[in-house]
């Protein structure tokens, strides 16, 4: 097979590559612009002030305040976040630097039989048992609300957290667990002073991917959130409403064109949500994959170690005790 022959396979290999990449931006643009255009027709006649700002969402009285429902989906997640990704941090330490070989498979089978749940299966099961355990303890009249909600995304979004934090831990181990050993570091100095933070970008980027799970999780949260939408609920154990929730059950019926152009600038926000998501990742993604300039051969100059490195700050700690 002669060069030609190679480059024109390499040309075409190329060009279907370039074809494919090219539909898939443009469909993606055509998605965001359709959805965009579809949503800002609410604004023809219906105050933005109203909608950005109002505080009641109800279909009958042609009231399209998004607070309510931006209340829900922030609530949630932040609670969500704030079990999770302490426990995954753990549970992904102690996977890698305690558990032994089988309870680790153990534990990562387990992990992925989570992972791979369908959400209408979590959304039933916090039906039988969640909510009843709400409605019981805390005298709550359906035992549906942000609670129950929060429960439920906790177990979908550990895997996420818990998969990707194990990962980047192992990584960050593997190569820095002798150079601990060899300076006399305990477990608990190696791990605190070093792992975790030679881990923080896989961490993060963790933290982002389970974010962006919380935020988009539609079945499970609208079985169990309770789906109220005219106020924005004082406990954490009333009725409420997430902005994915709210698209599922009003969409369908919604006859009124200014319900529906309402509908779909919910789903604009979404859309836009997870777009600063995508590039809150590849941001952090970037930063932990850059590598140094290449520099011409000069004679070397002293270079001063970088305070900032875990190792010698785990040195300086053991050297002042």
């Amino acid at each position: 097979m002669n060069t030609a022959t190679l480059r024109r396979k390499a040309i075409f290999v190329q060009s279907i590559f370039f074809a494919t990449a090219a539909v898939l931006i443009l469909t993606s643009i055509a998605l965001v612009l359709f959805i965009g255009s579809q949503g800002l027709r609410l604004f023809t006649t219906y105050s933005p002030a109203d909608f950005f700002f109002g505080t009641s969402w109800n279909q009958s009285t042609h009231t399209y305040g998004v607070i309510p429902l931006l209340y829900g989906s922030l609530m949630t997640t932040f609670l969500t976040l704030l079990v999770s990704v302490p426990l995954a941090i753990l549970v992904a330490i102690f996977m890698v630097e305690v558990a032994p070989a089988p309870m680790r498979r153990v534990m990562r089978s387990t992990v992925e039989l989570f992972a791979a749940l369908p959400s209408v299966i979590f959304g039933l099961l916090a039906l039988t048992i969640i909510v009843p355990w709400v409605r019981e303890t805390f005298n709550a009249p359906l035992g549906k609300g942000i609670l129950p909600a929060t429960i439920v995304l906790i177990f979908m979004v550990q895997p996420t957290i818990v998969t990707i934090t194990e990962d980047a831990v192992r990584t960050s181990a593997s190569s820095l667990r002798e150079a601990c050993h060899a300076v006399g570091a305990t477990r608990w100095q190696m791990l605190s002073g070093v792992i975790i933070p030679a881990s923080r970008q896989g961490i993060l980027t963790a933290v982002i991917l389970g974010l962006g799970r919380a935020v988009g999780e539609t079945m499970a949260v609208q079985m169990v959130i309770g789906n109220i939408t005219v106020r924005i609920p004082k406990t954490l154990t009333e009725g409420a409403t997430t902005m994915p929730a709210t698209i599922v059950t009003q969409l369908p019926e919604a006859a009124d064109p200014q319900t529906r152009s309402a509908l779909i600038m919910v789903g604009f926000l979404l859309l836009i949500i997870a777009f600063a998501l995508i590039l809150s990742v590849r941001t952090v993604t970037g930063r932990s994959s850059k590598k140094p300039k290449a520099v011409k051969a000069e004679a070397p100059e002293p270079v001063s170690p970088d305070p900032r490195d875990p190792l010698r700050e785990l040195e300086r700690e053991m050297e002042a005790s």
